[in-house]
């Protein structure tokens, strides 16, 4: 076990969000903090600001969009069970990232094709949108 210094008060942001295994690499961390992916209080983050324990930060990856509360710190990178100690997620969080994703699911099961158009098919939507390029 590591024990609880005075390095783990201050631990950076960048650092915090690859110890807690929102991002692969610390770089990664930084680009997304710098592009505004991380918010706290509604304002976009430095990557060298310090979390404080109860700290509440709105975290964007990919299409989801995660509400985190900051339950602890580190600056060690460990295995995934131990990274989720260190932040949670709330409840409106969580229910709001199922709906989003339940929605994405519903919309890419109402659009099927068959596929590439056909030739003939092709030629047909040339008609029908006036297209002279044939």
């Amino acid at each position: 076990m590591a024990q609880k210094s005075e390095e783990d008060d201050k631990v950076r942001l960048d650092k915090w969000l690859w110890a807690a295994r929102f991002y692969k690499t610390r770089a990664l961390a930084k680009a997304a903090i710098e592009s505004g992916k991380v918010h706290h209080r509604g304002e976009r983050c430095k990557p060298g600001k310090e979390p404080r324990i109860g700290d509440e930060y709105v975290i964007r990856t990919g299409f989801d969009e995660k509400t985190v509360v900051v339950e602890a710190l580190s600056i060690v990178r460990r295995g995934a069970p131990e990274a989720q100690t260190l932040y949670r997620e709330t409840e409106a969080s969580v229910a709001k990232r199922e709906a989003a994703a339940a929605q994405r699911k519903a919309g890419a099961l109402g659009v099927s094709t068959d596929g590439k158009p056909s030739k003939k098919q092709r030629r047909d939507l040339f008609k029908f949108h006036g297209s002279n390029s044939e």
